[in-house]
């Protein structure tokens, strides 16, 4: 099976068609098991999220936060493995139909090898990889390789990066661009702030693809706010923490697919 970058695309145009914003769920890859994390991009999907990133869990998330910090720690105590996460990306996406990138810091992908991975993930039916700390100037060789399985590249942009390196950043991706929307980890917050919509509206002004705001959004509240000026509203920690909080297995599913059917309405409401 090659790559689903197309999957992608014509995903995100539906949303843009429908005239709302993508819901872009994340959950870490074998938390809090590895079948109980594929059973919750499941519920997610079921709730409402039209794409899913599967986290790989590694052991210095440097860009996450406290949530996301202790879902990888229970994942990786659990013995989690790269080829646990393409049996998640796997069985998700038969299961659901929809697009499953997985994100990644890039040592573990260096050392699994290039070729290896990406070949292993559009195998997998994986749409792509979001690569948070590969620098666009040392990515040749994986665009090469993810180019090759029909993979997409989605790099991250922050409110700090100037205008001519946005230009750098989006000329070299595919699929979308993943905007953080402010300096710092992953986590929720109280609001999400006027440097996403700036970051956005710069962003835009360098690409067609669709730019999509991470980071700080964990309601249908906010969701909203962020749907009307991105193409995609992507939440990590709100999803992982109602992991953490629910009592069991059976009350995890509920709850994110609970808070996916929220964050739709709110994607919705812009």
């Amino acid at each position: 099976m090659s790559g689903n970058i197309e999957l992608l695309n014509t995903t995100l145009a539906a949303t843009k068609a429908e005239d709302r914003a993508a819901l872009i769920a994340y959950l870490p890859a074998g938390f809090p098991t590895v079948d109980t994390a594929i059973e919750a991009v499941k519920a997610v999907v079921a709730g409402g999220a039209d794409v899913v990133e599967i986290g790989l869990p590694h052991s210095d998330p440097v860009l996450d936060g406290p949530v996301i910090q202790t879902a990888d720690d229970i994942a990786l105590r659990g013995g989690v493995r790269i080829a646990d996460v393409m049996r998640t990306v796997r069985e998700a996406h038969a299961a659901t139909g929809a697009p499953i990138l997985v994100m990644t810091y890039w040592n573990p992908i260096d050392r699994y090898g290039v070729e290896r991975f990406t070949a292993e993930l559009a195998e997998a039916g994986g749409a792509g990889c979001i690569l948070p700390d590969l620098p666009v100037q040392e990515s040749a060789l994986w665009r090469e390789h993810a180019e090759k399985q029909g993979l997409a590249t989605v790099f991250v942009v922050a409110p700090s990066s100037r205008d001519e390196r946005l230009a750098t950043i989006t000329a070299a991706g595919s699929g979308f661009v993943y905007a953080a929307s402010l300096m710092g980890v992953t986590g929720t917050r109280a609001s999400v702030g006027e440097q996403a919509q700036d970051l956005v509206r710069r962003t835009r002004a360098t690409t067609g693809l669709p730019v999509c705001v991470g980071l700080g959004v964990s309601n249908a509240v906010q969701a909203a706010e962020v749907a009307g000026f991105a193409d995609g509203v992507i939440v990590g920690s709100a999803f992982v923490k109602a992991i953490l909080d629910a009592p069991d297995e059976s009350a995890a599913l509920e709850a994110v697919r609970g808070l996916a059917a929220d964050l739709a309405a709110g994607v919705r409401k812009r």
